[in-house]
């Protein structure tokens, strides 16, 4: 986009300073980001960062919560996903392990909830996703089994990122039988 068309789009210049520090929240994470690094990724002058954003936390906490509305849409989708489907152990692992092949993903999560044990209004929206993942498992397994499994999902996704790679699909649906159906697992 030229300087020019950017000067009279407020709002596009606003969402590419937000975008840029949602990138670099990503690569370098939360606390790293400054005006200047935001305003050279996003090929804007440093001002035009304060002008958007009067301080540092008003910027990443917009960029935060760009990350988060991506985490809620994969999170709906997963949703949809697994009502259609059915909450099964093979159909969550299914859907998880390939999820986690989605490296920008995997890093959106880990930087969004990383964020969250500093900042509370960060870990309100983490909260708010285990309770999703919950609340689509809980009809069919019961409360204690989806908060469990929501449970080893945060540590799958972790995983993923301590390993650089998705944890096979099998050792995920193996994993959830166990917790979603712990008679068949003692059986």
């Amino acid at each position: 986009m030229s300087d020019a068309r950017r000067r009279r789009d407020p709002e596009a210049r606003r969402r590419e300073i937000i975008t840029a520090a949602a990138e670099l929240i990503i690569e370098i994470g939360v606390d790293a980001i400054t005006h200047r690094k935001v305003a050279s990724r996003a090929g804007v002058p440093l001002g035009a960062t304060t002008q958007y954003f009067a301080t540092l936390d008003d910027l990443r906490e917009a960029a935060v919560r760009e990350l988060a509305a991506e985490v809620d849409s994969r999170i709906e989708a997963t949703r949809r996903a697994v009502l259609a489907d059915g909450v099964t152990p093979a159909g969550l692992a299914r859907l998880i392990h390939d999820g986690l092949s989605d490296a920008h993903a995997v890093q959106a999560d880990r930087a969004v909830v990383t964020a969250a044990v500093h900042d509370p209004r960060v870990r309100e929206l983490a909260r708010h996703w285990s309770d999703e993942v919950v609340g689509f498992i809980a009809p069919v397994h019961g409360p204690g089994p989806a908060r469990a499994a929501a449970v080893f999902l945060d540590g799958v996704l972790w995983h993923a990122q301590i390993h650089d790679e998705p944890l096979d699909e099998g050792i995920i649906r193996d994993a959830l039988t166990g917790i979603l159906t712990p008679a068949a697992a003692s059986a």
